[in-house]
């Protein structure tokens, strides 16, 4: 790239291949990032994930480590998605601001919520995101000129869908106009279902069916999350085109464990006694 090539692309707003590829219905695997850290979310961007979701809804995060993961994953081609702790305007605003283009925001149980998060997303007059792109990172600091313009383009939506009244109020959800996507959260469902810890019940199950493919019906993009390979590659099927298959924390337990095990086996083994 030559340094007017790329003066060009500081710019202009850079171009959202993860919605692209969704409203294609191109499948689209990712890792859920929960450890509020830059140094393993960029680890974790150097592997093949499609898209990595940066949770500020469980995990310890604020603006502030958010931001540093943004730019810690910038250079790789894994997309980053951010969940903000909930669906706040001004707190959209931020997550907007520091460079986010994909959010996922969770608790989204009517069309209404729906509406509102789309006019956060949105400058006036036709949304609520509040004006500021001039001394933010995601219009370069006011390099890009026509930002307020055209940010809006590459902006990406996805509600979460994940009790029984948001279930209830599914198609109403999904036919809003400026959601590209609707999230199923097994856990938080299967808790509203009346089965807590048990996103794998049957009833469970079959309600995730029936949404993914409802979503897909109506021109949609549906996606969720199913660490278990068997479970990831039926919601697959099933039509979900965006699907988290691991979670860093849980893996990182998994390969610590893994690693004492064999040692501690050995060490705890009770020394047999010499036969002279």
């Amino acid at each position: 790239m030559t340094q007017a090539d790329n003066e060009q692309s500081v710019r202009m707003i850079p171009k959202n291949r993860f919605k692209e590829a969704i409203a294609r219905g191109e499948t689209q695997i990712g890792l859920w990032l929960s450890t509020a850290s830059p140094y393993l979310a960029e680890m974790a961007a150097t592997s093949n994930y499609d898209w990595l979701l940066i949770d500020g809804e469980h995990a310890p995060n604020s603006i502030q480590t958010l931001l540093g993961q943004l730019q810690a994953v910038a250079p790789y081609p894994a997309h980053p998605v951010v969940r903000p702790l909930e669906g706040d305007t001004a707190l959209l605003k931020q997550t907007l601001d520091i460079g986010a283009q994909t959010v996922l925001v969770p608790m989204v149980d009517t069309a209404e919520d729906a509406q509102r998060m789309v006019a956060a997303l949105r400058y006036p007059p036709t949304g609520k995101r509040g004006v500021g792109a001039s001394i933010a990172r995601a219009s370069r600091w006011g390099r890009v000129s026509d930002y307020m313009a055209k940010a809006e383009e590459e902006l990406c939506l996805l509600v979460q869908v994940e009790s029984r009244e948001a279930l209830d109020n599914l198609d109403a959800i999904i036919a809003v106009e400026g959601v590209d996507g609707v999230f199923i959260g097994p856990a938080d469902l299967s808790a509203s279902m009346g089965y807590p810890d048990d996103a794998g019940h049957p009833e469970v199950q079959e309600a995730i069916e029936r949404c993914i493919r409802r979503i897909r019906e109506m021109g949609k993009a549906a996606g969720t999350l199913a660490v278990d390979p068997a479970m990831a590659r039926k919601r697959i099927e099933w039509g979900a085109s965006f699907v988290a298959v691991a979670v860093d924390t849980m893996a990182y337990i998994e390969a610590i464990d893994a690693a004492l095990a064999p040692f501690k086996a050995l060490v705890g083994a009770p020394e047999k006694k010499k036969s002279y």
